[in-house]
Order: C-alpha cells, then sequence, then structure tokens
C-alpha cells in the first residue's frame, strides 16, 4: 500500500504487475460500476498527450458540469454515492485519472504539477467543456488546484476534500496507510472494527473492498504533491470550498483552515468533527450538501466562511 501511494518515479509509467493481475481488477471494477452506479451513464475515452482518460457522465440539466477528481489510487467508482444527487440538475463526469489504477491508459509520464493541468485541460476540451465546477479529494484536490494556478478562472468553483499539498507527506499518515492496508486483509468483523480504530470508513465498505487486493498488484509511479506556497495560494480567485477532517491523518485541519481563509479572497471552509482522511466516505450526505449549496449560491462574489458540522 505505501509504494502503490506514492513512488516518485515519474520517468517511469504506473502499470499493474502483469496482464492478468490488470484483467482482473478491470473486471471488479466493471462489476462494481454495473451494481452500483445509481443512475444512467454514458461512458468515454478521452485522448491526451499521457494516453487516453476513460470518464463516466451522468446525470443532465443545464447548470455548469461537476468534474469529479478521485484520491490516489482511486478511480470514478469511489464516487458512486454522489452522483446521484450531485447530478439532479445538472452533467456530473466522474473520470479514471492517468497512472492510477483504472481503465485508462498511461502512454506518457507524468512528471509534476504542470503535466497535471495539461492532462485535465486536454480531458475538458477532449470532453467540450468550457467551465466545470472541479471537486478533488486527496491526490485528486491537489491536482484541482495545480490546474487552477496554470489555467485560472477556467474552474466556475473548486472544492478539495481533505486536500494534499497543505503540508509534506508524513511519517504518521504513512503508517495510517499501512496499517489501513494490513487491516483490509483481515475478515470482514475485524476489518469493520479496525475502521473504527484507523478512523478509516473505507474500511467498512465491502464493495470497494473488493478492489484492495489488485491495488497492490498496481505499481503507481506519480509524483509526490508539492506544498502550496502562500504566494500561490493568493493567486486563487475562484470560489474554493475546503473540507477537512477533524481528525485528519494527513495534515492539521484547523490550521489549514485557518491558512486559507487568510490568504484565498473567497473560500469556505468546513472542518467535520471525528472524520479523518477518509472524509469522503465518511460523510458523503455532509459533503454532497456542501458541494451543491456551494455550487448553488457562488457564482463569485468575496466572501469568507468557516465552520465545523
Amino acid at each position: 500500500m505505501v509504494q502503490m501511494y506514492h513512488e516518485n518515479m515519474a520517468a517511469t509509467l504506473s502499470a499493474f504487475t502483469s496482464d492478468d493481475a490488470r484483467e482482473r481488477y478491470l473486471a471488479t471494477v466493471r462489476r462494481l460500476i454495473g451494481r452500483y452506479w445509481p443512475v444512467e451513464r454514458t461512458e468515454t475515452h478521452v485522448p491526451t498527450s499521457f494516453g487516453d482518460t476513460y470518464v463516466i457522465r451522468s446525470g443532465g440539466g443545464d447548470g455548469v458540469p461537476f468534474f469529479l477528481l478521485p484520491g490516489s489510487g482511486g478511480g470514478c467508482v469511489m464516487w458512486y454515492p454522489y452522483v446521484a444527487e450531485l447530478g439532479r440538475d445538472r452533467p456530473v463526469y466522474a473520470v479514471d485519472p492517468i497512472g492510477e489504477p483504472g481503465q485508462s491508459t498511461q502512454t506518457e509520464p507524468i512528471t509534476g504539477g504542470a503535466d497535471w493541468s495539461r492532462w485535465l485541460s486536454e480531458v475538458l476540451d477532449g470532453l467540450g467543456l468550457d467551465r466545470v465546477h472541479l471537486v478533488g479529494t486527496s491526490y485528486g484536490a491537489w491536482v484541482a488546484v495545480q490546474h487552477e494556478l496554470d489555467r485560472p478562472g477556467r474552474a466556475a468553483s473548486i472544492t478539495l476534500v481533505d486536500p494534499g499539498g497543505f503540508g509534506r507527506v508524513t511519517r504518521r499518515f504513512m503508517a495510517w496507510i499501512m496499517l489501513s492496508g494490513l487491516a483490509s486483509f483481515t475478515p470482514r468483523p475485524i476489518r469493520h472494527r479496525a475502521a473504527t480504530l484507523l478512523n478509516n470508513a473505507t474500511l467498512k465498505y465491502d464493495d470497494v473492498h473488493e478492489l484492495v487486493g489488485g491495488l497492490f498488484r498496481f505499481r503507481r509511479r506519480l509524483p509526490m504533491p508539492g506544498t502550496f506556497t502562500d504566494e500561490e495560494l493568493r493567486r486563487i480567485g475562484t470560489p474554493t470550498l475546503a473540507l477537512f477532517g477533524e481528525r485528519s491523518q494527513m495534515l492539521d485541519a484547523d490550521a489549514v483552515a485557518a491558512r486559507m481563509r487568510s490568504l484565498l479572497p473567497d473560500v469556505r471552509t468546513v472542518v467535520v468533527p471525528d472524520a479523518g482522511h477518509d472524509l469522503i466516505l465518511h460523510s458523503p450526505e455532509l459533503i454532497t450538501g456542501e458541494i451543491r449549496g456551494f455550487a448553488a449560491q457562488r457564482p463569485g462574489g468575496q466572501t469568507k466562511e468557516g465552520s465545523r458540522r
């Protein structure tokens, strides 16, 4: 799991350890999408400079679309608790990022934030999307901020869920990743108890658990997220919603929220009690409501808010 999470070997491509491992993993992904995706969908592959990117489109209406970026090691399937509600009045796009395990095909290495910005811009261009509400969790949130810094104003808003890029990856966080990975191989009752002990709701999702074995047979070759400077954060003029787990294993929620409120001109921060870095699966109803409300109420303006839920 530690090896899967971040290997700073961006000169090579991410890959499964064998064709059989890849086929087994993708078969599980297809089964989970077929079983759990709650609404009608269309699926496509978008060509980019880094390979073909798999995208699912759901929802409808004429609102500015949501575009969902998963965390490290994740793919579009992690968003299944969100797409029905988010898609009530606007399209929703969920993606398997290049270099992550999933249905995209990487052909060129991703070496840093500029490559991620280019990749995301090319995906949006390929889908014909001029404006989107970007939603990212963890590593995907870091990608969303990188894109905003390189292509300011293309996003109508940015939602960051326990985001990467606001401090170095600590030994504590890596230990949490490793222990969670080991717990995922234990019997269901023990795994569910470990979810509470480790503050990791992911371990309670028995359906997502089906993917864990495949993650250990995937070699992830993507760059570590750098830490954003104050100068970079001051450049973000797009309305930003930042949600943090109070007990996040990756960052100091209150400190990062305060820093963002002091630097970003239009930001709402929310610290969720009892949640950790597992926030995206810990509190999907709360997060969905925050995302929808923020997109509806932030066509622009200069507002700073912070709250605990």
